[in-house]
């Protein structure tokens, strides 16, 4: 979980007057973390430079920083790193980060010198990459007249979470988001501004463009299209608006679907599908390059699968009659990974054990609005009251789709992860992207190689690996540093301490504390 002290971590005791002078100077409650400065003042490491690691911080974004090494060096001593390429993890090792990326990698010597320096002593705890999401909204559903038999009234709404959600992902470690189906592209490509340019807090964005739906559309802020000539338009358009990356919805044809690939393709970017009128099969042959959910939403053995036309159980029959071991899941597996289709896990959404649903921890019931912690509270009332039967069929689903994933993996495939934050506020940012590490686990990866989807395989995916998704020298110091080890103990990965973006070291606590009783709101 997080923790809430302001110092978890021993600092190393080198000129005591410099560290006095700069938390009284800038009255950062981080807390002393300069009691590690040499001979840098505290004026050279908050005031922020323009040049040469990144803008200069806002005062927004100041607030919620413990250290900036985005144009400064700082050694990070005696700390496990975990790579997130799928090796073991290094022990005892210091890392040092300057003008915001990681220039060495180096067991820690006996005695580490500050050298005017700021230097952290991380025994105790791990550094690995920042989180990549690669199905992470910027939006709630928000589900009007919801009551306790988790029935609900239309229109249901996606209010945009511009506030609190960035401040959430960058909390639970997550330094890059997919948003993967966009409500209000526009504020989100201003905000992706606002982060690049220290404004505001949040993960770098890839910003994804509005959903591209066909008809059968039933949420009032998504547009319709009319057929392929308007979806060809939709994302030429937001193409030259700056969108990075499109998403196909579940009433799409595949005419429609078609000319968005080629569209998307013919200006380099990429494209993915949560499906439903569209099979898997016929998404891979038309080119698409990722499809979302896992395996849950193929509807290709559906039996009432009629072409272009969604079924009534939207790829739940599929699900339950694909063999994840036979012969028809085999040929699937095969075919996407012969047409280059990378798979994002979404297991938070599908996320129940024999007993029902596992609880919130109160970190998360605490950043809920009164109301997003109520519809919590019915739907998990719908959901631990419901009978045995329906409890047994819930988490055979689960390990079936989970054991999709693992042998599409074991196949050759690559997947990716992400936590899909909508509904009854029980899937949250940061949060669940944590969980969804977890799942991946009890899907029966290894924590090392939950972490890489996790991490890597998302960065790849972006075309960012030279630059993110794992602990490299050169690469941008986009890290986080939990407590314990998660690589023997995967929960490890809630216990965020420290979350790094382009060397901007973050304090979760105050970015959590930012949020409490906000998202379902803003």
């Amino acid at each position: 979980m997080f923790r809430s002290s302001p110092a978890p971590w021993r600092l190393s005791r080198r000129a005591p007057s410099v560290r006095k002078r700069a938390i009284l100077a800038m009255a950062v409650s981080a807390t002393a973390l300069l009691a590690g400065v040499g001979c840098a003042s505290a004026q050279a490491l908050f005031q922020s430079p323009p040049a040469p690691g990144g803008p200069a911080l806002s005062d927004e974004v100041r607030q919620f920083v413990s250290v900036d090494a985005s144009h400064a060096e700082l050694k990070l001593i005696h700390v496990r790193v975990i790579d997130g390429t799928g090796a073991g993890p290094l022990e005892d090792r210091t890392v040092t980060i300057r003008n915001g990326r990681i220039a060495a990698i180096a067991p820690s010597a006996a005695s580490e010198r500050a050298d005017g320096k700021i230097i952290l002593d991380m025994a105790g705890r791990t550094l690995l990459p920042g989180l990549v999401g690669m199905h992470d909204h910027l939006f709630y559903v928000a589900r009007p007249g919801a009551d306790y038999e988790h029935a609900q009234r239309v229109p249901l709404l996606l209010p945009q979470m511009t506030f609190a959600a960035p401040r959430l992902y960058l909390a639970g470690g997550v330094t890059t988001i997919r948003t993967t189906g966009s409500m209000e592209p526009y504020a989100e490509l201003n905000l992706k501004q606002a982060v690049e340019t220290n404004q505001l807090p949040g993960p770098h964005m890839d910003v994804t463009g509005p959903y591209l739906q066909g008809a059968g559309n039933i949420f009032l802020q998504m547009h319709t299209l009319s057929g392929a000539e308007d979806a060809r338009n939709t994302v030429n358009f937001w193409a030259s608006q700056g969108v990075t990356s499109f998403k196909a919805y579940d009433h799409i044809t595949r005419a429609e679907l078609k000319a968005a690939i080629d569209a998307a393709h013919s200006h380099g970017f990429k494209i993915t599908g949560h499906l439903c009128s569209v099979t898997y099969p016929e998404a891979a042959e038309l080119g698409i390059d990722n499809l979302e959910h896992g395996f849950a939403i193929n509807t290709q053995l559906d039996p009432d699968k009629k072409p272009d036309l969604c079924s009534e159980s939207q790829g739940s029959a599929t699900a339950k009659a694909m063999d994840p071991d036979g012969p028809q899941a085999r040929a699937l597996y095969a075919l996407l990974i012969a047409k280059h289709v990378t798979v994002t896990s979404t297991l938070p959404i599908y996320d129940v054990g024999e007993d029902g649903a596992p609880p919130l921890r109160q970190a998360e019931l605490d950043v809920l609005t009164p109301q997003a912690r109520e519809a919590y509270l019915y739907a998990r009332n719908a959901d631990t009251t419901a009978k045995n039967d329906r409890k047994a069929r819930w988490h055979a689903n689960l390990k079936r789709l989970e054991a999709l994933e693992r042998n599409f993996a074991l196949a050759g495939g690559t997947l990716m992860a992400g936590c899909d934050p909508t509904g009854d506020g029980h899937i949250i940012p940061g949060f669940a992207d944590q969980r969804e590490m977890e799942l991946l686990v009890d899907a029966g990866f290894s924590p090392l190689e939950a972490i890489k989807i996790g991490t890597l395989n998302g960065a790849t995916y972006l075309g960012q690996a030279s630059e993110i998704g794992s602990v490299t020298v050169g690469k941008r110091a986009d890290l986080m540093i939990v407590k314990g080890d998660p690589s023997r103990r995967i929960q490890d990965i809630e216990n965020v301490q420290l979350v790094f973006r382009d060397g901007i070291g973050f304090d979760p606590a105050k970015l959590l504390s930012s949020v409490k009783g906000l998202y379902g709101l803003y």
